[in-house]
């Protein structure tokens, strides 16, 4: 339907920066002077301090080879192999925990892979391997999803576990099949 996806757009972008402005930890790996980053000062910092600022700013400091994103605050294959896994054997309708910003760093880890792929073989298989897992993942809680938002009308229950964007995806699909349902039982008059 035309409008979920125009709703579900911009709610998805407006979380990516978010999470593109939320603090983060990373931790220095060169020495370098202070700097001023967007009006902010940054530094001077010293090999193996550990620091917060925004994504956005520990990222370029990644790509340029000062800094290092602090242990948990970047995904790799054994976390996602670890979420799919406990996805997987979750009965019914149960969904697992996952990260509240897992979305976001998925997106991240799957594309960064790609792009190493792209300029190293080597990595095709990470990539192919990652990108497989977090199909499977999105896939496994999709169906889980549709399913609650379908018996929501007859259970009243608010589904555990559910992040922001699965959130919003369910009272997306929440509000249709219960205008849907209505109209399809509707009884009217006859004459």
């Amino acid at each position: 339907m035309p409008f979920l996806s125009n709703s579900l757009a911009p709610s998805v972008k407006d979380m990516d920066f978010e999470f593109e402005n939320a603090p983060v930890k990373i931790v220095i790996d060169k020495d370098f002077p202070e700097m001023k980053i967007i009006g902010e000062t940054l530094g001077p910092l010293e090999k193996g301090t550990e620091v917060e600022v925004m994504y956005w700013v520990a990222l370029e400091l990644v790509k340029a080879g000062l800094a290092h994103f602090h242990k948990g605050e970047s995904l790799g294959l054994a976390l996602l192999q670890k979420i799919q896994w406990k996805e997987t054997i979750q009965p019914g309708r149960q969904l697992s925990t996952i990260p509240e910003e897992f979305y976001p760093k998925m997106r991240r880890y799957v594309s960064e892979l790609k792009g190493m792929s792209i300029k190293d073989a080597s990595y095709t298989n990470d990539f192919n391997k990652a990108l497989r897992l977090a199909q499977d993942i999105v896939n496994c809680r999709l169906r889980k999803i549709v399913g609650l938002a379908a018996s929501a009308e007859q259970t009243g229950a608010i589904p555990q576990n559910l992040c922001t964007e699965e959130r919003i995806l369910y009272d997306s699909l929440l509000s249709v099949i219960s205008e849907w349902r209505s109209r399809i039982l509707e009884v009217g008059v006859s004459k």
